[in-house]
């Protein structure tokens, strides 16, 4: 009977709804997490290849949210919405993201920061409410790839920063 009650509180699976992508970012863990609490750098990094970002309104603190639009190469305006839901310095940021504060489809992430010798790995793992909302995010958003560019333009942005900061 306890094992069937122990078992009972194990949350199911996640992996099917789920996108995982790391990166090891050849700066502190410090100016790494920066770049996600100052919609000054946010603005310099965020999005794929050849997109842009405009804030609308930001304020980064636990229940704080982010308005903002990604403009797509093609021209294409993308309504985005951000809900910061946990803060722990320099460590982990857990957000919810839609296209706007009452988007049903608005999915979970976690970030999280990690030491790894004097860079930093970073990973992002985003839950989504079900298995075809995931697929739809990957098939035809280009998730995977798109969150991939993303880290690769901060590891380029915060790279630029740590050196300027070194010759400075």
């Amino acid at each position: 009977m306890a094992a069937a009650r122990q078992e009972a509180r194990v949350e199911p699976a996640t992996a099917d709804r789920e996108i995982v992508i790391s990166r090891v970012i050849d700066a502190p863990r410090e100016l790494v997490f920066e770049a996600f609490t100052e919609v000054r750098h946010l603005s310099r990094w965020w999005g794929p290849e050849g997109f842009t970002t405009t804030t609308r309104s930001f304020e980064f603190r636990e229940g704080g949210e982010w308005d903002f639009v990604l403009h797509g190469p093609d021209g294409t305006d993308y309504q985005e919405w951000i809900r910061w839901l946990r803060i722990a310095p320099p460590e982990r940021i857990e957000l919810l993201h839609g296209e706007s504060r009452d988007d049903p489809n608005a999915f979970e992430s976690v970030l999280t920061f990690a030491p790894d010798g004097a860079a930093t790995r970073i990973v992002m793992r985003t839950v989504f409410r079900t298995k075809e909302l995931r697929d739809e995010a990957v098939e035809k958003y280009h998730a995977i790839e798109g969150g991939g560019q993303t880290l690769s333009s901060l590891a380029a942005y915060v790279a630029d920063l740590a050196r300027k900061g070194a010759e400075g």
